[in-house]
């Protein structure tokens, strides 16, 4: 895992990958589920897409319902901001032009599997953890650091999640 910033108008981002034995066009159906998202997270509760169609497609919007012990429940809408299958596929939370948090996958091609990323950035915009660094400023870096801890952890239970559900389904087919 690589996390950079200290504050939270820094931007702060995290970043984990794993190598996953299938090629991106049967890993992308797997990373762009948005409803099986809830399966691998213990913070994500329910995903579900809002808007007509078929699959991930650029502007969509999808909800997901959260919680977290520290903070509380709470519903964030996310709109698609990156879509390109089977490469890249990416997420704004609440304003795509001031997100609360930036979230993306990336699959490359790599020793006849795939590289998968997960990524993701934290602000400019306002979240919970906003509220929670405005109630106290003076741990405003522990705050950051702890949360980006958190999605390093998710993101990694993620991630293998990815795997397992791919690479399981590419030993049941052949």
């Amino acid at each position: 895992m690589e996390w950079t910033g200290a504050r939270y108008a820094d931007g702060p981002t995290a970043e984990v990958e794993t190598w996953i034995d299938a090629p991106p066009e049967r890993v992308w159906p797997v990373v762009t589920d948005v409803a099986a998202m809830a399966e691998l997270s213990e913070e994500v509760q329910e995903v579900a897409w809002l808007d007509e169609g078929d699959g991930p497609a650029l502007g969509r919007r999808f909800t997901g319902r959260n919680r977290h012990a520290a903070i509380g429940e709470w519903t964030t809408t996310s709109h698609v901001v990156e879509c390109e299958e089977p490469r890249v596929f990416a997420w704004a939370v609440e304003d795509p032009d001031n997100p609360s948090a930036t979230w993306r996958f990336t699959l490359e091609p790599r020793d006849g599997g795939t590289l998968l990323r997960q990524w993701v950035r934290i602000g400019p915009g306002p979240s919970g953890l906003t509220l929670v660094i405005d109630a106290r400023p003076d741990r405003e870096q522990k705050i950051v650091f702890v949360r980006m801890r958190e999605h390093e952890h998710a993101m990694t239970r993620t991630v293998a999640g990815i795997k397992a559900r791919v690479e399981a389904r590419v030993e049941g087919t052949g």
